[in-house]
């Protein structure tokens, strides 16, 4: 472990932007991070604990996933990324659908359809409940006009430990009943989280140096202070590690005249890269 540590520390050093990552080796048990408890802007990692919050309010009897929404015109308004807001309103889809497209392509016009259908209050709640202290949920669809200085309290912030944590409680609620109702889900709910989570299609961060066939199940952000990217890597169907990276001051251009988004890109991979090549592959799942 030591070793994987200190090439993660090495990338990190090599960059002339603030890095942190939290990483679990699922065979042994090991935690490391660095700045793990330090906030940093969310991005649209935000949207894991959105999208299990939701889950728990299923759970509970209070929103259903076979729920129809129609997609108005309204619902694209200052929406930056997805597909939606390029198709022709006047359709409807399922609750459920909505929580697939806001995962796998991130779009936010159904996150904006999610987000009408529990409050922020709701899902710092659950945040709180299960230990995401460093989480806060402050806004349902980021300001476009964002500067690249804005302030980390004009947007959702969470740290690399707390989503660490919330992958880890996710992927133990799949198999243990009780780890579930920590989540305030079922096992069946966290399967089918973790399920959406590796449908995810944009895999130009964490899952960028793996082989192209690597189960991951993960959610990545982009923000205007930087990139992130975290979730749960997996080697012949066994879940391997837990490995969430946060960015920020990432310069416009790097000093070799790149961009700057490039080189986070290439720092995730890179990071997410060590951990796959530094950990065994075999020997029972560690919980807890």
């Amino acid at each position: 472990m030591q070793t994987v540590i200190n090439q993660l520390n090495q990338i990190c050093e090599e960059q002339p932007y603030i890095t942190a990552w939290h990483v679990k080796n699922l065979v042994t048990g090991e935690v490391a991070h660095r700045s793990g408890h330090t906030a940093f802007a969310a991005g649209s990692t935000r949207k894991t604990s959105i999208l299990m919050a939701v889950l728990r309010e299923v759970h509970r009897g209070h929103l259903d996933l076979n729920e129809q929404i129609l997609y108005e015109d309204r619902l694209r308004e200052g929406v930056v990324s997805g597909t939606f807001k390029y198709l022709t309103p006047g359709f409807s889809i399922s609750l459920r659908d909505a929580l697939v497209q806001m995962i796998i392509v991130s779009d936010n016009v159904c996150t904006r359809m999610v987000l009408e259908r529990i409050e922020l209050a709701q899902i710092n709640g659950f945040c709180q409940a299960i230990g995401m202290h460093d989480t806060v949920h402050r806004n349902t669809i980021p300001r476009p006009d964002l500067p690249m200085d804005h302030k980390l309290e004009e947007v959702t912030t969470i740290s690399a430990f707390d989503q660490g944590l919330l992958y880890d409680l996710i992927l133990q609620g799949s198999v243990d009943p009780g780890a579930a109702t920590l989540l305030g889900c079922s096992p069946e709910l966290c399967t089918f989280a973790l399920e959406v989570l590796s449908w995810q299609k944009l895999r130009t961060k964490m899952a960028s140096l793996l082989p192209a066939d690597a189960k991951v199940a993960h959610k990545g952000g982009t923000g205007k202070r930087g990139r992130m990217d975290g979730g749960i890597v997996y080697r012949d169907g066994v879940p391997r590690f837990i490995f969430t990276g946060y960015t920020d001051q990432v310069p416009l251009i790097m000093p070799n005249g790149l961009p700057g988004y490039a080189s986070a890109f290439s720092t995730l991979g890179r990071l997410a890269r060590v951990c796959w090549d530094g950990f065994p592959s075999t020997g029972a799942l560690a919980h807890g």
